[in-house]
C-alpha cells in the first residue's frame, strides 16, 4: 500500500511506519509526497517512542512509485487529495485526512490517530 501527503514528512510517513510496525507481516507500505521535503524531527520522536526504528525514514516523491500497482492508495492530507484525485495502478484509493501537526504534543495525538486507523483498517483487511 503507498500513503501519500504533500511533503512526505509527517502524516504519510507515519502511516508508513506504523502499518509495517503493525501489520507489516501483511501488508508492505511505502509512502510518497507531491512535493517531498524531508522528514520532520518530530516525527521520528514520536514513532521513535513506540520502538519503532526511523533509520531509514526517507521523503520520497511520488514520481518513484509511477507505473507500480498498489492493491490501495491512501491520501493523508486534504492537499494530496486534491493534486493526486487518481492514482494509476491502485486497485483501490481511499482518503483519510489527518490533522496536519504542529507541535511535539500535536505529533502524538496524529500519530495515535493514524495508528488507531491502522489498527482498525488495515489489520482487518
Amino acid at each position: 500500500m503507498l500513503f501519500i501527503c504533500t511533503h512526505n514528512s509527517a502524516r504519510s510517513q507515519m502511516a508508513q511506519a506504523l502499518t509495517a510496525h503493525f501489520a507489516g507481516d501483511r501488508n508492505e507500505a511505502f509512502s510518497a509526497g507531491t512535493h517531498p521535503t524531508s522528514v520532520r524531527p518530530e516525527t521520528k520522536t514520536v514513532l521513535e517512542e513506540l520502538g519503532i526504528d526511523t533509520s531509514n525514514l526517507r521523503s520520497k516523491p511520488l514520481a518513484d512509485f509511477w507505473g507500480e500497482e498498489f492493491d490501495l492508495v491512501v491520501t493523508v492530507c486534504d492537499n494530496a487529495k486534491e493534486i493526486c484525485p487518481f492514482f494509476p495502478g491502485a486497485k483501490k484509493r481511499v482518503h483519510m485526512g489527518f490533522p496536519d501537526p504542529n507541535t511535539e504534543d500535536e505529533f502524538r495525538v496524529v500519530r495515535d490517530l493514524i495508528h488507531e486507523w491502522v489498527r482498525t483498517t488495515i489489520d482487518e483487511r
